[in-house]
């Protein structure tokens, strides 16, 4: 096989050479060590070059909610029976939480212990993006009283609006909602739309992999306008809030091999080395939605799992299983309270634990998602939103880290309810 043919073949080794070639044609046109072009001149440059960023997040945003209804649907509707849901479903449903509690408490230990954001100066944020003291005001936050509310509101009143909004975890809730009532009623009397849901779902899976060819140059654009307009200066700056989430990240895959080796019952190494393709495709893309059916073809060929729990827990994994975004959600809330001097109360700590843990669920599975629901748990706790634009110079490494992460989350809990639900699946 050919360089060429190799290159073309593999999208992640096309994502690291757009990654590299951007980040020397960002230094080119910067003021750190390139021709430092004008403002307005470079704005205009980069703007062009965000065009395939901007054309392949639309398509993602576009399949995103009929692909996450069909499939949770179908996953449900095709374990059979109510009892199965109950096996699989609410076993399912409480190791996601729990194993995102590890991870967001993980994310309070290290975050505390090692205070990435005490290592850099508030006045340089606001110098190198212009930034008026009233920008960087601490804001009233989110109180205790306010939940009750929020967590009343993730029943949708009206799916329709849910889904023009893009609210994942109502559709979520409303997607098992339907699944659930078709299980129960007569198969024949539900085969009309369950027809239509498996269209829609090989219909926005083909989409998905066609807007996959315009990731490497939706890279090259992003790291081009980067490090042209942050400086590779804070980017070295930001060194240590990196270091501290991808530290996170690592303690988080030894709690899977774990996992794997305790629960699982299944050999570490080799299990491991059969998720390479899904871990790749995910840290070379930075989505887990688009790493999905990659994932499933893994599960069920190479882990050798029953598919009704691969076709059950992958999808539904997909979408609430975010262990890497919430570890990174916290980390990032803790960075910005401490270079914002913002002292966090013990009510303040669990009211970043409880809005990360809903958010991470409620996060679609889209590269960079996790920096806009993140602005969300900001306000909770009155940081300031803009120090979101700090962290969006370094999110692209980081997001491909977290979602390869929560793929290898995704296969891990297929593992272990594959051994612990084969009994009761096969009777």
């Amino acid at each position: 096989m050919t360089l060429k043919k190799y290159v073309l073949k593999n999208l992640w080794l096309q994502v690291v050479i757009s990654l590299v070639i951007g980040l020397f044609v960002g230094l080119a046109f910067g003021d750190d060590v390139g021709m430092g072009m004008e403002n307005d001149n470079l704005n205009l440059f980069t703007s062009y070059l965000s065009i395939p960023a901007s054309i392949f997040l639309s398509l993602i945003h576009m399949i995103i909610v009929p692909l996450i209804f069909s499939s949770i649907v179908i996953a449900i509707t095709s374990l059979g029976t109510t009892e199965k849901m109950k096996t699989l479903g609410l076993g399912v449903g409480t190791y996601f939480v729990i194993s995102t509690v590890i991870a967001i408490s993980v994310a309070v230990v290290l975050a505390s212990v090692i205070a990435p954001g005490n290592l850099l100066d508030i006045s340089a944020l606001q110098e190198s993006y212009d930034l008026s003291d009233d920008e960087v005001k601490i804001k009233e936050g989110f109180s205790l009283e306010d939940i009750p509310n929020a967590v009343a509101n993730i029943i949708p009143k009206n799916p329709i609006s849910s889904y023009l909004e893009g609210q994942m975890l109502s559709i979520l809730i409303f997607a098992m909602i339907i699944g659930m009532s078709m299980l129960v009623l007569p198969r024949e009397s539900v085969k009309p739309l369950l027809d239509i849901l498996e269209a829609v779902q090989k219909i926005t899976i083909h989409i998905l992999m066609f807007s996959m060819k315009i990731v490497p140059f939706a890279v090259f654009g992003l790291i081009v306008g980067m490090v042209s307009k942050v400086g590779i200066g804070s980017m070295i700056g930001m060194g240590a809030y990196m270091g501290t989430v991808v530290l996170g990240l690592g303690v988080i895959l030894m709690v899977y091999l774990l996992i794997l080796k305790f629960v699982a019952k299944r050999s570490v190494l080799a299990t491991f080395s059969k998720m390479r393709n899904p871990q790749s495709l995910a840290f070379s893309t930075g989505s887990s939605m688009a790493t999905m059916p990659v994932t499933l073809k893994t599960a069920e060929d190479d882990l050798k799992i029953d598919k009704r729990v691969s076709k059950f827990v992958i999808p539904f994994g997909t979408t609430v299983n975010m262990d890497g975004t919430a570890l990174y959600q916290v980390m990032a809330v803790f960075f910005l309270a401490q270079l914002f001097s913002i002292e966090l109360s013990i009510v303040s700590i669990i009211v970043i634990i409880i809005t990360s843990l809903l958010a991470s669920i409620g996060t679609p599975a889209i590269p960079g998602a996790g920096v806009v629901v993140l602005s969300t748990i900001l306000v909770t706790v009155g940081i300031p939103p803009v120090g979101i634009i700090l962290l969006i110079s370094v999110d692209r490494i980081l997001d491909m880290t977290r979602t390869m992460v929560n793929v290898t989350g995704d296969l891990t809990a297929s593992c272990v309810f594959d051994r612990i639900t084969r009994k009761q699946l096969s009777s």
